[in-house]
């Protein structure tokens, strides 16, 4: 397997991509199921939700643009749909991330892979994401109430009544946004990174945070390359999907398709996020690797075969045997 043999420690971004993208061809039917069952659905969801949710806003807004307050019927609709979407994004994801993390891992640790073994391990995994998502959701809810009072304590401060706003207030505006979008993108890395830990390390929750915050040191400058990437991959693939699929003609911002195009640039679309998912989660389990290495912490191999059997009902899992400490050079 090309992940094994590599010098994951040296590696850059662009690097860490060819590498995971190579993964798939050590496993390429356990990868293909994997692909069809959940990175699919999750894609398709991301990008189908606002079929059924623009056709609502748009009566919501009326023809003169503002939201009407009074169709509760409507309003209610959009809740429900929007609320559905959240619990199935939310599934799939966690579903998507256990699979990868552990097909990926049996294959470092030459386990045999198959769709049916990544399966039958989610149930215990499952609960030790679950704890790093809420960890990472408190401190989510913590950074945007941070974020949301300093830009209000900005609007106290300099009362931009005026039109157009002052210059101080522009700049400053602009200085405090850039912050907190650096800090969205560092908690990003910290959150997918800490996924990983919670699957191959007995760390789940906070523990797995902490760690995920001492192996981010020194390689945080090719996390958040990454994860920007990541970002913008899938931002354009939504912004062109709603242009080219959700919007009909004459609406602004429209591409003006007709039927069958619009239905080809959907699946083409959706195909694309697939493939962006997709080696999104195989890059996430790839850096966990690199970031080992790159602290000179290696992976026992035998015991990350026996903790992924621990999955399974193999074996009783050491929990103190999975991995070597630091090693000095």
């Amino acid at each position: 397997m090309e992940l094994a043999t590599h010098d994951l420690a040296a590696l850059g971004a662009a690097d860490l991509v060819r590498v995971s993208a190579s993964i798939p061809r050590a496993a390429p039917r356990t990868f293909a199921l994997l692909t069809a069952g959940l990175v699919f659905p999750l894609s398709a969801a991301v990008l189908v939700h606002s079929l059924f949710t623009h056709p609502i806003i748009l009566r919501l807004q009326g023809a003169n643009g503002d939201y009407s307050s009074s169709d509760s019927a409507q309003w209610l609709k959009l809740f429900a749909y929007q609320f559905l979407y959240l619990i199935l994004l939310f599934t799939l994801s966690l579903l998507s991330t256990a699979a990868a993390v552990f097909t990926v891992a049996s294959l470092y640790a030459a386990k045999p892979a198959s769709i049916a073994s990544s399966l039958a391990a989610l149930p215990p995994i499952l609960p030790r994401l679950l704890r790093t998502f809420l960890w990472v959701s408190l401190l989510m809810l913590a950074y945007h109430l941070v974020f949301a009072l300093t830009v209000l304590l900005l609007l106290l401060l300099f009362a931009p009544s005026s039109s157009p706003p002052s210059l101080p207030f522009v700049l400053i505006l602009v200085v405090v946004v850039f912050v907190f979008l650096a800090i969205h993108v560092y908690i990003s890395a910290l959150w997918h990174l800490a996924s990983v830990i919670s699957v191959l390390e007995p760390l789940c929750g906070l523990a797995a945070m902490t760690k995920s915050k001492q192996l981010l040191q020194g390689r945080t400058r090719t996390a958040s390359v990454l994860v920007v990437s990541y970002f913008a991959a899938c931002g354009v693939t939504a912004v062109l999907f709603r242009a080219a699929v959700v919007k009909g003609r004459g609406e602004e911002g429209s591409l003006g398709l007709s039927l069958p195009g619009r239905v080809l640039a959907g699946a083409v679309l959706v195909s694309v996020l697939v493939c962006v998912n997709l080696l999104g989660l195989l890059v996430q389990s790839v850096f966990y690797y690199a970031c080992k290495a790159f602290h000179n912490q290696q992976i026992d191999r035998s015991a990350l075969y026996e903790h992924l059997g621990g999955y399974l009902g193999e074996y009783v899992p050491l929990k103190s045997n999975i991995q070597m400490e630091n090693l000095d050079a």
